[in-house]
């Protein structure tokens, strides 16, 4: 089954066993996966250079720097994105309400649901010519 065919995909996580997991995991579903980035500047590069991106994860400590910077360039870009953290949601709850987090240690389904119900969101709003 491939639900996120088509589907660009932004892998912020420093992890190395963990980004590998979830990028096959995510390939599996049918995305093509950019990164997996593991600094807050080289996913800012890949924010800046990739001409398309439909949905980020984002991992929020990178090696002790918190992830923020590059979820504010996805919003400015308007590209919808997810945490994945080992945090309580109350760090990125206040300043990013209306993001989902998937809590490590993560649960690849849900994780792969959430993506699919935020990229399906995204569709419906382009469709109805809505914008976040």
């Amino acid at each position: 089954m491939n639900d996120l065919a088509h589907c660009r995909i932004l892998l912020v996580e420093d992890e190395y066993m963990l980004a590998a997991d979830l990028q096959n995991e995510l390939e599996d579903m049918g995305a093509t996966v950019l990164g997996p980035e593991a600094s807050v500047e080289g996913a800012l590069r890949c924010v800046s250079e990739e001409a398309r991106i439909d949905a980020a994860v984002l991992d929020v400590n990178l090696g002790g720097e918190f992830v923020f910077p590059v979820a504010d360039a996805l919003l400015a870009r308007q590209v919808p994105f997810i945490f994945s953290s080992g945090y309580h949601d109350g760090l990125t709850r206040e300043r990013y309400p209306d993001v989902v987090n998937c809590a490590k240690p993560i649960n690849m389904r849900l994780l792969v649901r959430t993506m699919r119900d935020l990229l399906s969101s995204q569709r419906r709003d382009a469709v109805n010519g809505s914008t976040h």
